[in-house]
């Protein structure tokens, strides 16, 4: 077990996913891990803070480009000092993820013990997690991959099984692994959960640097020379380390669990019961979540009325149910779910018809998050659209312009610098600005308040791809 002088552990949060089972609030470009689902903190904020005692050193965050300056803000908000955000420039799965955290770590300290975890599970009980993770870690420090099975409450067909064998001699809590059990149909999943010895699969894991990246060379050696050669081509970018991309994109595509976890001779299994839950779907949710004296979970401006056992979010409109029971409805501000709790799962399924049909809400909020803050469009029209624009202290937009549209700026909170060709000038709030078109034109708030801004933008199209940037101080030129 890790003591005073001992090595620190060292969180890596993957956080890749796109979780579209808790669609329309999940999408692509502002997946799950991002939102707060459980308490007031969001599921990345929550993952990172488990990590923060004094054996635990700063987080590798592993996630992509579109996602790094959310990242970034989320952990400089939530207080999480000195982080490393490790960027892939394409997905390819936890075990490339995971190998490029492996070889960071490894460059100052192989014998270190990395916590692999996902950025969006829930965990409930923080005293017994931290227990086991430090038996993990005396375990992973001995030269085991180590994985952590939960104890299963329900015959749950969302998860994959790990059959527990005889414990090991000298490390308390940890026993051998028999065998991976793929997700079972609801029969064998009631059969599974009749033994004590086999557990939920939670995605979890602790090993060494240098045990792990063994045991790619052994298992997966096109993805240990890929990711190697990603890793040795790595550029740095603000605060961002970014990936080689075309070595990264050469790795396979394939989890740790297929690569690694089922060919390894050296997996052992800790038990846990910790509240876990991988919130992979609506009614995953509701279990976890604090129910009314009629089961019912209510979040947002949500009225109930004679309705039970319900899950009902709205981050939209005011939404209400009346005399329905075992639903699901989520409201956003551009999308409506309403399913029966039976079939959460499939809702994958409406995004994929989505995708088909090219509707931009499979993948896309209406909100679109930027370094500097974020827009949503209020009103779009023929050859007109209305815009908000926040703008975070301190942050500016790039230098740019625009072929096809002209815009109005509207201050109605804080103050804005505003550049318009050779004009600097400052507009306050309750005035305006007009941007010709093709002018260069840049807004930043110098203020120590979020900025907000009314814009409203007219041409014959309106597009995003309708920008020129001169200038930007997030390197997106």
């Amino acid at each position: 077990m890790p003591g005073s002088h001992a090595p620190k552990i060292v969180p890596v949060i993957l956080s890749g996913g796109s979780g579209t089972r808790l669609w329309p609030i999940s999408r692509k470009s502002f997946p799950k891990q991002f939102w707060p689902l459980i308490s007031d903190k969001t599921m990345l904020v929550e993952t990172a803070l488990r990590a923060i005692s004094p054996e635990f050193s700063a987080p590798i965050v592993v996630t992509n480009q579109e996602h790094r300056f959310i990242v970034a803000e989320q952990l400089r908000d939530a207080g999480i000092k000195s982080p490393q955000i490790l960027l892939e420039p394409v997905g390819r799965n936890s075990a490339p993820a995971i190998a490029a955290a492996a070889l960071l770590v490894a460059q100052t300290n192989p014998q270190a013990v990395l916590w692999i975890m996902a950025a969006d599970s829930a965990i409930a009980d923080h005293k017994a997690l931290k227990h086991a993770v430090m038996q993990a870690a005396a375990a992973a420090a001995q030269d085991y991959f180590v994985t952590f099975g939960m104890r299963p409450t329900a015959p749950e067909v969302g998860y994959g099984y790990i059959a527990k064998g005889a414990a090991l001699d000298g490390l308390e809590g940890v026993f051998k692994l028999e065998r991976f059990i793929e997700k079972p149909n609801a029969a064998r999943a009631a059969e599974l959960i009749t033994s004590d010895s086999n557990l939920w699969n939670s995605g979890m894991f602790m090993f060494t640097a240098e045990m792990i990246l063994a045991e790619l060379e052994a298992y997966a050696p096109e993805v240990l020379q890929a990711v190697r050669a990603a890793m040795n081509n790595r550029t740095t970018d603000l605060d961002f380390i970014r990936l080689g991309q075309d070595e990264f994109a050469a790795s396979p595509d394939i989890s740790i669990d297929y690569a690694i976890a089922e060919k390894t001779q050296k997996a052992v299994v800790v038990p846990a019961s910790i509240g876990w839950s991988d919130v992979g779907s609506w009614t995953a949710l509701q279990e976890i979540s604090k129910k009314d004296s009629h089961g019912n979970v209510a979040m947002g401006d949500v009225v109930l009325e004679n309705s039970h056992n319900n899950y009902a979010r709205s981050d939209g409109i005011l939404t209400t149910l009346l005399g329905v029971q075992d639903m699901v409805v989520v409201t956003t501000q551009d999308a409506v779910l309403v399913a029966h709790k039976d079939h959460t799962q499939d809702v994958k399924k409406i995004v994929e018809r989505l995708k088909k049909t090219s509707r931009p809400e499979a993948e896309a909020h209406n909100r679109a998050y930027r370094p500097w803050g974020f827009y949503e469009s209020l009103i779009k029209g023929e050859r007109f659209q209305v815009k908000r624009i926040v703008v975070w202290p301190g942050q500016k937009l790039s230098l740019q312009k625009h072929f096809h549209r002209a815009e109005h700026w509207v201050v109605v909170a804080g103050v804005a610098t505003v550049t318009c060709d050779a004009e600097i000038r400052t507009v306050n709030e309750n005035e305006s600005i007009y941007l010709p078109l093709g002018s260069v034109h840049r807004m930043e708030n110098p203020g120590k308040i979020p900025l907000t801004v009314i814009e409203v933008q007219s041409g014959p199209y309106l597009g995003e791809d309708d920008i020129v940037r001169f200038e930007d101080t997030y390197g997106r030129n």
